[in-house]
């Protein structure tokens, strides 16, 4: 196992998370690259915002159907546990959704992304026996690697949705478990581009990212957070592609720090 490089596992925490800012500036110095991954997130987006509505527009209901054991309750612990019930249903969605768009982003733009990528690679020395897949199949890989990796993530919603009717522990200890477990999941997703490039499969990108698991978290846990914001994900998601394949060339210990001929 690769072992933690120096200033331990906090500072790698902290060089992952400056993968982000540091893919999106690399992004924004070419400027139609950069437009031409914003295209798939806005599509994404604009799906996504409506699914974000509907929740919205309905948490209410589905907070009053989920905490049905508590309809002959006092009036003032019931109405407590419907608003537990909804801030975990908001925070469950939360981990889904961004995943989820993640996902579709990903194969609505795939040669986009797979372009942004590849230039990322070429500023830094490029790939060595670079593996050609056929776009069919690239893509049908990808599908199937994001829909095991949703499914996890729905595994691991479900007992931190019903952590979150806890008082404190809900509102504290959850979204920071919630945060690491999308975090981790988003770093294995984005970094599925620069995998495949290599020949590598889903098994092989998460048995490398976990040998650097406080690098791989930082980065993922970064663009998690900034995901949750408000058109976060529409505006990150070109630097989250760029940042996701500095990070495989990390694990996988190739250069990032000196930029080779090629410029992006």
């Amino acid at each position: 196992m690769r072992s933690i490089g120096p200033g331990g596992p906090v500072r790698e925490f902290l060089r992952g998370a400056a993968l982000l800012p540091r893919g999106l500036g690399l992004c924004m110095r070419n400027p139609r690259l950069l437009v031409l991954g914003l295209i798939p997130a806005v599509i994404s987006g604009i799906l996504f915002s409506a699914a974000l509505v509907a929740l919205l527009a309905f948490l209410p209901e589905i907070s009053r159907t989920v905490t049905w054991f508590a309809d002959d309750w006092d009036p003032g612990w019931r109405g407590l546990v419907q608003v537990l019930a909804g801030i975990a249903v908001v925070g469950f969605s939360g981990l889904i959704g961004v995943l989820t768009f993640t996902a579709v982003t990903l194969l609505i733009g795939d040669p986009f992304y797979e372009k942004i990528s590849g230039l990322i690679e070429q500023r830094f020395g490029g790939v060595p026996d670079e593996v050609e897949v056929p776009w069919w199949r690239s893509l049908g890989r990808s599908l199937v690697d994001s829909l095991r990796l949703i499914a996890l993530s729905v595994l691991f919603g479900v007992p931190l949705f019903l952590l979150g009717f806890l008082p404190l522990v809900g509102q504290t200890v959850v979204p920071v478990l919630g945060a690491a477990i999308g975090g981790w999941l988003l770093a294995v997703e984005l970094t599925g581009v620069p995998f495949q490039r290599r020949g590598r499969r889903l098994a092989h990108r998460r048995a490398a990212l976990k040998e650097q698991r406080p690098l791989a978290l930082g980065f993922g846990v970064a663009v998690f957070v900034c995901f949750l914001l408000p058109l976060g994900a529409i505006l990150l998601m070109p630097g989250a592609v760029a940042g996701a394949a500095l990070l495989a060339r990390r694990v996988l210990g190739l250069p990032i720090d000196e930029p080779g001929p090629a410029a992006v």
